[in-house]
Order: C-alpha cells, then structure tokens, then sequence
C-alpha cells in the first residue's frame, strides 16, 4: 500500500485522477496532512523512494497543482516503471487545452514545447492535438455568437451494453410515446426562444441510447416537429445517432434522408459474433454489412461507425480483423474508442480491475488503428478523455475527404452554446466575453422527465434564455 500525503489547497480529487492513472485504487490512499500528523509521516524529498510513504508540500506559486502533479507523476513512474503517455494530463479535452495556448499567441513550437516539458506528454501525443486543432480551424473554423448546437436525446435501447452506464432503457411502447410528447414540448419552447433572440443552429444531434428505437412513424413524427420548431436554413449538419444496426431499416434511412439527415452512426464496436454476444448487441457482424446497405441505398451522405479497443476476450488481431472489414464498407467516419470501465456498468460489477489490466493490449490496438486508418486515407479531426479508460488512453474520431462532425468539434472546444433536450440533457451555455460556461442540466430519469417537463423548461428560461438576453444587453 502506498501513501500520498499531500499540503495543498487544490481538492486531493485532481491527484487521486492521476494517481489511478499508475495504481488501482486498493493499492493508495491519498490524503491531506491532518490525516497522517499523528502517524508521523515520512517527508519526501523527491529522490529514489525507499519509503512507501511520500509527502508533497505546495509551494504556494501560481502552477502549484501541475508543480504537484509534476512530482506525483515522477514518483509514480519509478514505483511503476511506467510512463503514460498523455503525462499529468487527467482531463478530457487535450485539444482544447493546445487551442487555447495558440489562441493566447504561443507559436506552435511553443505550445508543443510546454505540451512536452509541462504537461509531460509524450511527443506524438503533443503533435496529434495540435495538428489536430489546425486540422480544426482550417477545417471548420470558428463558431459565430449568434449560433448553437442542439442536442436531443432519445434513452431508449434495445439492449444495455456490458460497458454502458448512459442512461439508456428498454421502455415500453406506451412510456416512449409519452416521453416523445414531452420532449415535443421541450423543443417547440426552445425553438421559439431561439428565434426570438436570433439564435440559429449550426448543427442538430438527435443521440441516445438509440434514436431509431423509435418506429418509422415516431421518427417521422419527431422530425416533423423540430422542422417546424426550429429554422434550420443555416444548419450545417443534421446527425442522428442509428448505432444499431438491429433498429435499421431501409424505411427509416429512407425517411432520415427525406428530413434532411445527412449523417449517421452505424456502431459495430466489433465485427466479431462471439463479443457481440458477450457484451449484450443482440446483432451480428452481417446485419452490421446490411444496414451499411440499407443507408447507402437511402443516399444517406455520411457514416460513422465506432469501434472499441479491449473489449473482453479480443486479441490485437480481432482489433485489426475490425477495422479491415469496416473499412471495406466504406464510412466516411470511424471513431476509436478506448474501453472505459463506468461505474454503473455491469463490467464494473463483474471486474472492476478490468481496464487495468487490459490496458497494455489496448495500447498496441490503438496504435495499430491509428496507423492502419491514416494508411487508408482518414485524418484523425477530433479525441476526448474518459475516466477509468484502459491504459489511460483516448477516443479518436477520423474523418474522409471534410466530412468532420461540426457538433463533436464544438462540443470538445467548449466555445459555443449546446442546447441539451430530453432526458439526461445537459445544456452548456457558453459566454464569450467571460470565456465561461454554465451547465443547465434536465434530470436523467425518463419518467421523471416526464412529469416534470414544465420544471424543465423553467430551468432554460431563468438559466438559459434570460441569462443569454441579459447578457447580450449588457453587451449593447
């Protein structure tokens, strides 16, 4: 067991995350000094640890914590002999992190220089984010303060997977028709505050669970409604989550295509039989092959199909054996993930210390993908952290020939408001003269959502739509 005493001001959580990035949580404790004065611990002077006991004390200057974390990570790569590669980084949003030291004028040697020597990331992550956000800026560009993106969650599922902890549901047909007339509700108020304050959406997301658990009838119904709520002549993407290849039809790619859809997710997270079966996807490799059928005879546009490294029982050669024949069906979009352990997943439940040990396979896995899809020709355009992700590792989108997702890049960047609808929802209201951002948060128990839809939309009015007028009368 070891111990980590640490004199500092900053909460112990941000060096508990890094931590267990190198430890499981039965092999530390950490804890602040008045936890251990009367068990007279030993003071660390930061050389070769002898002592399973180590002692930090802050320096009081102005990048005390990193100072910190600094130290902690030095110790932790010789008790492990290991050195992860994204360094004292524990958030989720690296790139973010490299747009904003350009953004405050550091050149890009410079910003790779303090990814390397602050952050000690190792240089291949350093150089993947920022060409990743130059790919971004070039790409995209920045969003205007009049825009927003609009995310609408569906949380219903056919099944829940092993590694799922989202707030996904085998409803009944009677409940889903109840949650879609709330949700209805949720969407014409938002659409008139929209209008009325001159906010337009740049992107439309209809995620879940599964939206196309919903019937070709509901689908068409709920589509209707924000075509009517919302003025979409400025909107560059609609994307709607069909991560299912057992909830596709030609019917509703078809009625997808006729709404203006012109992205899709088809999530196979594995083209082999048996982990399909293993983690709970009551589909096959072949109905993966045949919704890619479907929606391409539909003239759906753009797919994207995720995949994830160290699912149970793959080898590296499973990993590989996916991408190749996904990459024979020809998405526009492939998403790596790497598996993250929730903790309100049934994996957790069955072994806890499963991304630990998983997590030098799933190292190599994602090397290998990131070589083989930048040899086919995707460009990796967008990458975000989890917790309790094996081997400390990352999820990385690619893309083909400027087919990036604009909601995923915003969503990462933090620099655009998101408008979260439905269940689980969670709005983030971004104000750029203070570089800041609220969280407006619906709650994430479905029938509650539903009995308490009015409560909702109270929480948007006062949080959201009044605080962005009031703001945006200050500013005149």
């Amino acid at each position: 067991m070891y111990k980590f005493i640490l004199d500092t001001t900053h909460p112990l959580q941000l060096f508990r995350e890094l931590i267990e990035v190198f430890l499981t949580p039965d092999q530390y404790q950490c804890m602040g000094p008045e936890e251990e004065r009367e068990k007279n611990a030993v003071e660390y002077s930061g050389e070769a640890a002898e002592s399973s006991v180590f002692y930090y004390r802050g320096t009081g200057s102005q990048d005390e914590k990193n100072d910190l974390k600094r130290c902690l990570y030095g110790d932790l790569s010789r008790i492990t002999g290991t050195r992860p590669e994204w360094g004292i980084l524990t958030g989720i949003r690296p790139v973010k992190l490299t747009g904003e030291m350009l953004e405050q004028g550091k050149s890009a040697d410079q910003a790779r220089k303090t990814l390397i020597e602050d952050y000690l990331l190792h240089p291949d992550k350093a150089q993947l984010i920022l060409r990743m956000y130059q790919h971004q800026v070039q790409k995209i560009g920045k969003p205007t303060p009049d825009s927003a993106g609009i995310y609408i969650g569906i949380p219903f599922c056919p099944t829940r997977c092993l590694y799922c902890s989202f707030p996904s549901n085998q409803g009944k047909e009677e409940e889903i028709q109840h949650y879609l007339e709330a949700l209805k509700m949720e969407i014409r108020y938002v659409g008139e505050e929209m209008k009325r304050l001159g906010i337009f959406p740049e992107s439309l997301y209809l995620g879940g669970g599964t939206p196309t658990t919903l019937s070709a009838e509901q689908l068409n119904e709920l589509m209707t409604e924000w075509e009517e709520a919302f003025d979409l002549s400025r909107c560059r993407e609609i994307t709607v989550e069909a991560g299912r290849p057992d909830t596709i039809t030609l019917e509703k790619m078809e009625l997808l295509k006729e709404h203006g859809v012109n992205r899709i997710s088809i999530n196979p997270q594995t083209m082999k039989d048996e982990t399909l079966s293993i983690i709970g996807r009551n589909h096959t490799a072949q109905q993966i092959r045949q919704a890619f059928i479907d929606a391409r005879k539909a003239g759906i546009p753009v797919i994207n199909a995720d995949v994830i490294a160290g699912l149970p029982g793959e080898t590296r050669e499973d990993f590989s054996d996916t991408l190749q024949q996904l990459c024979a069906l020809g998405p526009e979009n492939i998403t790596l993930h790497t598996l993250a352990v929730k903790r309100a997943s049934r994996l957790i439940e069955l072994d806890s210390q499963f991304h630990y040990r998983r997590s030098l396979v799933v190292r190599d896995m994602m090397a290998d993908g990131l070589s083989f899809l930048q040899q086919q020709g995707y460009v990796p355009y967008y990458l975000y952290r989890q917790k309790h992700m094996a081997g400390a590792l990352e999820n990385i989108g690619f893309s083909k020939d400027g087919t990036d997702n604009i909601y995923n890049i915003r969503m990462m960047d933090e620099h655009q408001t998101i408008i979260a609808l439905g269940a689980g929802g969670i709005s983030k209201v971004y104000y750029p003269g203070e570089n800041r951002l609220e969280r407006v948060a619906n709650v994430s128990n479905y029938p509650l959502y539903i009995q308490r839809i009015e409560e909702m939309i109270q929480r948007k009015r006062i949080n959201l739509f009044q605080e962005v007028e009031t703001h945006a009368d200050q500013r005149t």
